[in-house]
């Protein structure tokens, strides 16, 4: 007489092979969210960074100085009676 598996077993097995795949709860999908959520956190920290970064940025730019400073290198921005000059340099390097 061949051994036939439970009838509990088969179902147990399926059940467990359902909640896996095939429900909407599945192990698959929280896979995903869980995956979804750690490339949120991980953009929320470089944001925060980004944050501070600027910030720090806002209270240097409070000083004219600095704000003269900024505009300069950023905007290339001059006072009258003043020659800028722009280097830049080439990022190609030349066979010798």
């Amino acid at each position: 007489m061949p051994l036939m598996p439970s009838k509990y077993l088969i179902i147990g097995i399926l059940f467990i092979v359902w909640m896996l795949f095939f429900d909407t709860n599945s192990w698959l999908v929280h896979r995903e969210l869980d995956q979804e959520i750690d490339k949120i956190d991980k953009n929320k920290n470089y944001y925060r960074k980004e944050i501070q970064k600027d910030q720090i940025l806002v209270t240097k730019l409070k000083d004219t100085s600095e704000l003269q400073k900024f505009a300069r290198e950023t905007y290339f921005l001059k006072k009258e009676n003043e020659d800028i000059y722009i280097i830049e340099f080439d990022s190609i390097e030349k066979d010798g």
